[in-house]
């Protein structure tokens, strides 16, 4: 077993209870200040927007991305930074919310993004949108929270992460 399978494979393992769509953990808040460069290769994928279609053609671009680093999160670093209409994204059920009558798939982008959360993508959600649309409990248990979801991007810039936002 080399170094990308035993990862691949604890990190599958590990995250069991985290993949669970049962609530069973408050999300974990990040600060500035624990976000780190942790490859040679960080990106962030910039989330806005409220199109599902184009929600998938960036989870789809995330995939092709880790292809050529052959999915060795040692060799590449990938972020999702949500906020505003990007939140909806991260719920695990958009009843109470603005988005509740919006026909999303939520199953098949839960199941691509837990997917993704095997090769170390990690998916963050503004503090921001959090608080002002009431998203509190609603979240994947995945979902980490930051203070900004501009501030966030920002500060991960000034750290060396590449900016790639869908069209």
């Amino acid at each position: 077993m080399d170094r990308r399978d035993f990862f691949k494979f604890g990190a599958a393992a590990m995250s069991v209870p985290i993949l669970s769509t049962v609530a069973s953990a408050k999300n974990v808040r990040l600060s500035f200040d624990d976000l780190k460069k942790e490859a040679k290769v960080n990106v962030i994928y910039h989330a806005d927007f409220p199109q599902e279609k184009r929600f998938k053609t960036m989870l789809r671009n995330i995939t092709n991305h880790l292809s050529v680093y052959d999915f060795d999160p040692f060799k590449i670093k990938i972020v999702v930074v949500s906020h505003g209409a990007g939140g909806k994204f991260m719920l695990k059920d958009l009843r109470g919310t603005k988005w509740a009558k919006e026909p999303i798939d939520q199953k098949a982008l839960r199941i691509k993004m837990e997917e993704l959360l095997q090769y170390g993508v990690e998916f963050y959600l503004c503090g921001i949108t959090v608080k002002r649309a009431k998203l509190a409990g609603k979240l994947y248990d995945f979902v980490k929270i930051v203070p900004s979801g501009v501030g966030t991007v920002a500060h991960l810039q000034t750290l060396g992460y590449a900016y790639i936002k869908v069209q």
